[in-house]
């Protein structure tokens, strides 16, 4: 097994199920992420989106990448 992975299964064991939770989803909207090229939006995720660049702060995130790096200790 890599390092990095090493150090990812050893942050879980020791993180709060909440954190874990979070990390879950996390590492599900990267799988997500690297599927969107292929995937085609449907009317509902296209106004989500539009919704999201516009600024709409209810489809911002909750927390910053730099937060999250900060709460990882990275």
């Amino acid at each position: 097994m890599s390092e990095v992975k090493e150090r990812i299964l050893g942050a879980v064991t020791i993180m709060s199920e909440q954190d874990a939770e979070k990390v879950w989803e996390l590492i599900k909207s990267v799988f997500a992420l690297s599927n969107a090229e292929t995937d085609i939006p449907d009317s509902e995720e296209l106004k989500i989106l539009e919704a999201y660049h516009n600024g709409d702060p209810d489809y911002q995130a909750s927390i910053s990448q730099e937060q999250l790096l900060k709460e990882l200790n990275l």
